[in-house]
């Protein structure tokens, strides 16, 4: 009972079950249903996948500020591609414009990662400067390729397919997040690459004289998240139907929280991408039911940074408490 009490992922459970039960008790018509829960999953679905390549990251001990612009430059490429290609008639364009497309933004995904990793790996700069960095430079390479405005001419099977379709009255954009998810958590929970992962977190140092490529390794999480914001951008782009260059503003930060509010470590070392699902959905339980109940929106990123603050606070105390054992 004392090892279940002291995971930070069960305190992000109660808590998020709590808003919901407030919620629901506030206006049981309207939260408790299968609609809510239906666009509550379709709106998460790119965040999750976002932040479960951030997890492995914040793992590591490390921070990647550049996923949301690489999730732009990605959207961005991708659906460059897909018009080159259907040459403007989006309606007769097949699903193999759309792969071209799914391959765009992941490969632009990685390069930004593989770029991230690099630099932070074997040129040995802090993962917030190069990331800082690389923020900056993907956002401003897809304005400079879309000339600072929206792509639009996104196949129409696309939208239909991924970005609105669903499969037994699941939407595939969800279906597609939660397989990446239950992927993600399978590899850092059970491989060896999730156990290097947190064991160079842990320490570092420790980790290199036990055998354990760092410096490889390194270099493969940053590649992983970039892959992933790549993906993330893809599933934007289905679901809008529009590269969009200003609508994802705060998604690298939203996923950082969601991550750290999930009980993954800021310090590194102890994480579950399990733990990351429950703390994407308190932000978005949040905005949902204040929209819901009629509470001003500006209140939900307060609510977000005092409940991120508490989280942070929790985890060091724990670390504290066990150092002190």
């Amino acid at each position: 009972m004392k090892r279940l009490l002291a995971v930070n992922a069960l305190w992000t459970g109660v808590v998020l079950v709590v808003l919901v039960a407030v919620f629901g008790a506030l206006r049981p018509d309207a939260v408790l249903t299968a609609f809510t829960l239906q666009t509550t999953l379709v709106e998460t679905s790119v965040l999750l996948v976002l932040a479960v390549g951030m997890t492995y990251v914040i793992v590591t001990s490390g921070i990647d500020l550049s996923v949301g612009s690489v999730l732009v430059f990605s959207g961005v490429t991708s659906a460059m591609a897909m018009n080159a290609l259907h040459g403007g008639d989006a309606t007769g364009a097949g699903w193999g414009t759309v792969a071209v497309g799914l391959v765009v933004a992941l490969v632009s995904g990685a390069a930004w990662g593989l770029l991230n990793g690099l630099l932070v790996a074997r040129a040995g700069l802090p993962p917030l400067i190069v990331t800082l960095g690389s923020f900056g430079a993907a956002l401003g390479a897809g304005q400079l390729l879309s000339n600072g405005s929206n792509v639009s001419g996104v196949p129409t099977v696309l939208g239909n397919g991924l970005g609105t379709g669903t499969w037994f009255g699941v939407p595939n954009l969800v279906l597609l997040a939660a397989a990446v998810t239950a992927v993600g958590a399978l590899v850092l929970g059970v491989t060896v690459f999730g156990r290097h992962a947190c064991a160079i977190g842990s320490n570092e140092e420790a980790a290199r004289r036990a055998g354990i490529p760092v410096t490889g390794r390194l270099v493969q999480v940053y590649l992983l998240a970039g892959v992933l914001a790549g993906l993330a951008g893809f599933m934007a782009l289905a679901y809008f139907r529009v590269a969009s260059i200003t609508g994802h503003d705060t998604d690298n930060l939203n996923a950082i929280a969601a991550v750290v509010l999930g009980g993954t470590s800021l310090f590194g070392g102890a994480g579950s991408v399990v733990g990351t699902v429950l703390g994407v959905f308190i932000p978005a339980v949040l905005r949902k039911g204040f929209v819901i109940v009629g509470v001003n929106v500006y209140w939900q990123p307060i609510a977000v940074a005092l409940v991120l603050v508490a989280a942070v606070w929790f985890d060091r105390s724990r670390r504290e408490a066990g150092n002190r054992r």
